[in-house]
């Protein structure tokens, strides 16, 4: 399995080898020792494990999680094709409001490691796109929080075809500078706590 570090601090792109043959394919989208020799530990103990399905053109994000308990995500995409987008939005992080992006697909079974506290997007290239998550917290109603993935200050690589199609959630978001001067983002020194990288 081959690693690379993204533009965002903690955040990582994995691909694995794929073993095609004339009954089909297999893969590991995740391997443990690959995972801790790039990141620098082991993976999180996983509380929850997430799939969706979307269509072409769905948005879903910037999302993130309340910090603590924060909530780190590995992501893969075992059918269609999705363009995976992580946003830094630790106050104090040496990356603090840049992105990165990584075509998912049923190709190359690429999956991103997202650290605590950084946001996370997703825009559905083709239908029937499939996302699959482990995630390191349940998921908790109150708190789950959101940016708008149209914030211009980001420049997020939202295609303007087909027209995004969001949730009212997503639609009525903060942009980063809002939700920065109203509180809502996370501390990187305390996203580092929790991941015990501090």
């Amino acid at each position: 399995m081959k690693a690379r570090a993204l533009n965002v601090d903690g955040a990582f792109e994995f691909t694995p080898q794929v073993f095609p043959d004339e009954r089909g394919l297999f893969l590991s989208p995740f391997q443990e020792a690959a995972f801790a020799e790039a990141v620098g530990r082991p993976l999180f103990r996983v509380a929850q494990s997430n799939h969706s399905r979307s269509r072409r053109g769905v948005v879903r994000g910037v999302h993130f999680t309340v910090t603590p308990p924060g909530s780190a995500k590995y992501v893969y995409c075992p059918r269609g094709r999705a363009l995976d987008i992580v946003v830094d939005i630790r106050v104090g992080s040496p990356t603090f409001g840049r992105w990165d992006s990584v075509t998912l697909d049923q190709d190359d079974f690429r999956a991103t490691y997202l650290p605590v506290g950084v946001g996370h997007a997703f825009v559905a290239l083709e239908d029937d796109t499939v996302m699959s998550y482990l995630v390191s917290s349940a998921y908790v109603p109150e708190h789950e929080l959101a940016l708008t993935p149209l914030d211009p200050a980001l420049g997020l690589p939202i295609p303007a075809e087909p027209a995004p199609i969001m949730s009212e959630r997503d639609t009525a978001a903060p942009t980063l500078a809002e939700a920065r001067v109203r509180g809502m983002l996370p501390e990187y020194a305390t996203c580092l706590a929790i991941e015990g990288r501090s």
